[in-house]
């Protein structure tokens, strides 16, 4: 009898202890400022979706290469420290993060609201909106033209909180006014060249770039709606990294002013834009 009541109470303070576990985890991620362990150990870990065309992708040889990948490595080369890319779920970028399994989240990460309440973000430093790829076959010319039709997203992405944030633009239009989830766009093309859905919500940037280099390219078609504001990408960080944050601002600041940032915007966009936000 006594052995089940002490089982019984050990159930009743599961929930307890676990609470106060994520709480910790929370307090720490919002006081603790790394940048003394990253610059000892020499090594920062930088958190991405490694399929995110141009920000951060493999070729076919294996090798990790894109947009943010070089910004990265030029900020983060000015104090001597090596950057790790580590590949993670982006749906839970977030919670990657807190936990401390990265330092940084750096991939097309779009400053909003809603991540503003659990990550702090770098200054800004490239713009993009979220765009309707489709195929010219499918006779979606509008927003309003998906009516009935199949619409994919990827999990965790801007396109999808923008989705159910505006649901008078698109989602109420889409077949089921629910869009099919992916883990990666690279898998939402399959279907959209397949015909499973009729179109693709995403972000600007990904879109022209990985359609300019598909043989098809003469097929697609990308809509622009102007009610879904432009937004920009920044670095995520734990709030407690105030440090590592400053470093990160006043290194992307030197690459503006010594041209290396406009180097790096024509590389992989074919435009000279030395566009910094505050």
């Amino acid at each position: 009898m006594k052995r089940f009541k002490l089982l019984i109470l050990a159930v009743l303070c599961l929930p307890v202890i676990f609470l106060a576990g994520c709480q910790s985890v929370v307090q720490r991620a919002n006081s603790q400022d790394t940048w003394s362990k990253i610059e000892r150990q020499k090594k920062v870990v930088i958190g991405l979706d490694d399929s995110f065309v141009p920000m951060g992708f493999r070729e076919k040889s294996g090798k990790l290469v894109g947009y943010d990948v070089d910004l990265a490595r030029a900020v983060f080369k000015q104090y001597g420290i090596k950057v790790d890319f580590q590949p993670i779920d982006w749906s839970m970028k977030e919670t990657e993060l807190r936990n401390g399994t990265i330092d940084l989240l750096w991939n097309g990460y779009s400053v909003t609201p809603e991540r503003a309440k659990k990550v702090a973000f770098s200054r800004p430093y490239l713009q993009n909106q979220q765009v309707l790829v489709t195929k010219k076959s499918y006779g979606v010319k509008t927003f309003a033209d998906m009516k009935g039709k199949t619409l994919g997203v990827q999990n965790g992405s801007t396109g999808q909180t923008e989705l159910n944030t505006q649901p008078k633009l698109l989602k109420n239009f889409i077949k089921g006014k629910t869009p099919v989830l992916y883990d990666t766009f690279p898998n939402a093309f399959i279907d959209l060249n397949a015909n499973r859905i009729q179109g693709l919500l995403m972000d600007k940037v990904y879109a022209e770039y990985y359609i300019r280099h598909q043989k098809n390219r003469k097929d697609f078609r990308v809509i622009v709606n102007p009610n879904f504001e432009v937004d920009d990408f920044a670095v995520g960080l734990r709030k407690g990294d105030k440090t590592l944050k400053k470093k990160i601002d006043q290194g992307l600041g030197r690459l503006q002013r010594n041209g290396q940032l406009k180097k790096i915007n024509e590389k992989w966009f074919g435009t000279s834009s030395n566009y910094l936000g505050k």
